[in-house]
């Protein structure tokens, strides 16, 4: 097989940290390799130059043998490679062909001819695999759908060479399987393919190559063939990662968080929550599975004071909470994991010492009145540090400077390290690397085996399997089915989630 792609000793600095540390690597034709590495490993940056998005500070970039100048993304462009990105680049308003043309469309005299544009979108379709409708708008299609315009997007330019970032983030298991099809088909027409994934199961299933990367460098090259996920998680960190959440039975007692037709709208002022029950009990992990977007979030942001409830009611161990401020929703007995910790979960420019009291700044031994006392604060973030083994120079160092697991860390030190009634766990996991993914699943079963209710909210469903003790699924914003985590099926949940079961 010819070599389309070759990177020769790709170094690129931001300031001290070294994303990019003399790598090299290569992409033949036909071939899928996959990029593996933990947050902060350098994947995204190395695909970013490779694709003209970045420019190395040292190194060369060959596409088909001819090198590349650094950081022109529209020779790249035009020597037949595209990039799948995670956050999809898409106009919602427009439609599947007017997105898929856009910048290149075919014309009549002054006038975009839309049915050549339309048999263009349904030729690539056929050809590729990729079944849309070249008509509908995006923002009348589900997620699965809409990463396929993305995909023919791409290939409407003649690629080549196709680069997936977290192609998997936002689908269910069946689009993922689709996907994952889609990909190994376009190897076999001759296209070679880069998949940034973190998800090891996938990485076994869909790559002829991995490229392991750590700390900026690449530590090794392997094939499915010569591995398992184990070797891949121990490659990705440096030593060896229990992979299975080891818990035992669970123990459940009386209802702590109680949920009663609760109605909640989005930021469009959308209904996004629409008469939700659910029930967590005592000494349990109860789970909500559900394609992102189908009022998780509004859910969890009603529950904890974030966002008004249009109606029902929430109860704490059988006590009503109005809508209250985050605050007094913590007092009321709520600890909140929040999915966006950079937003809602820490205050980068505080110590990591004053953001694990940030909901009890204002409570005895940490305060006296107007007084803060220095000494209690000090010595909290001294034993949560070391407890849960937060790595930093100093508790007086800022947040930001801080990795993205460590400031999970941090937020999950200060929700956990009180006497817990309730638990909101948001996507508790996302962007943080394999080794802490472990111990945050071991502080979650810690939290529900000392008699917390935890509420576990996750888009990566084999988290919500394995933690979970009932799960929920949560599509088009109600629970359309609670089931035991016993034998759960993956591809019935994965049904559910997409809205083909009832």
């Amino acid at each position: 097989m010819a070599t389309l792609l070759q990177v020769k000793n790709v170094t690129k600095s931001f300031g001290s940290v070294i994303a990019n540390n003399d790598i090299s690597f290569e992409v033949a034709e036909g071939e899928i390799v996959a990029l593996l590495g933990e947050n902060g490993a350098g994947k995204s940056t190395l695909v970013k130059s490779v694709f003209g998005l970045v420019r190395p500070d040292q190194g060369e970039i060959f596409i088909d043998g001819n090198q590349m100048a650094p950081g022109d993304t529209a020779a790249v462009i035009a020597s037949g490679v595209g990039m799948v990105h995670q956050h999809f680049k898409l106009v919602p308003v427009m439609s599947v062909t007017e997105n898929i043309i856009l910048g290149d469309e075919p014309k009549n005299g002054l006038f975009v001819n839309v049915k050549k544009a339309e048999q263009k979108v349904r030729e690539l379709s056929e050809k590729f695999g990729l079944e849309v409708d070249p008509t509908a708008n995006i923002e009348d299609l589900p997620v699965g759908t809409q990463q396929r315009v993305e995909i023919l997007k791409a290939l409407s330019k003649d690629v080549r060479l196709l680069i997936f970032d977290e192609p998997t983030a936002v689908l269910t298991p069946q689009e993922t399987d689709e996907l994952i099809l889609v990909i190994k088909n376009l190897a076999h027409l001759g296209v070679g393919v880069i998949v940034i994934t973190h998800k090891l199961r996938e990485v076994m299933a869909l790559a002829d190559r991995v490229v392991v990367l750590r700390d900026g460098k690449v530590v090794g090259t392997t094939t499915p063939k010569e591995t398992n996920e184990a070797g891949l998680a121990q490659m990705m960190v440096g030593r060896s990662v229990v992979l299975e959440v080891e818990k035992g039975v669970a123990n459940p007692g009386k209802p702590v968080l109680t949920v009663k037709g609760l109605e909640v709208f989005d930021d469009r002022n959308l209904r996004a929550v629409k008469g939700v029950d659910l029930e967590v009990r005592s000494g349990e992990i109860f789970g909500i599975a559900g394609v992102e977007g189908n009022g998780q979030r509004e859910l969890v942001e009603a529950i904890c004071g974030m966002r008004l409830r249009a109606k029902g009611e929430v109860l704490v161990s059988g006590a009503a909470t109005k809508d209250m401020h985050p605050h007094a929703v913590h007092e009321a007995g709520v600890s909140h994991i929040p999915e966006d910790r950079e937003k809602h979960g820490l205050v980068s420019s505080y110590s990591i010492s004053d953001n694990l009291i940030l909901n009890q700044f204002d409570q005895a031994p940490f305060a006296r009145g107007w007084f803060r006392n220095m000494g209690e604060i000090r010595k909290n973030a001294d034993l949560l540090v070391k407890k849960f083994d937060i790595r930093t120079t100093s508790p007086a160092a800022l947040a930001s400077s801080l990795s993205g697991g460590n400031k999970q860390k941090v937020v999950i030190a200060r929700e956990l390290s009180q006497d817990l009634q309730v638990l909101i766990a948001a996507q508790p996991t996302r962007g943080v690397d394999v080794g802490s993914i472990e111990f945050i699943h071991k502080q979650l079963i810690s939290a529900r085996d000392n008699g917390a209710g935890v509420l576990l909210v996750s888009a990566e469903l084999d988290e919500i399997i394995s933690l979970s003790d009932r799960i929920a699924v949560m599509s088009a914003g109600k629970i359309v089915a609670i089931i035991d985590s016993k034998g759960a099926d993956r591809d019935y949940i994965g049904r559910l989630m997409a809205g083909l079961d009832k």
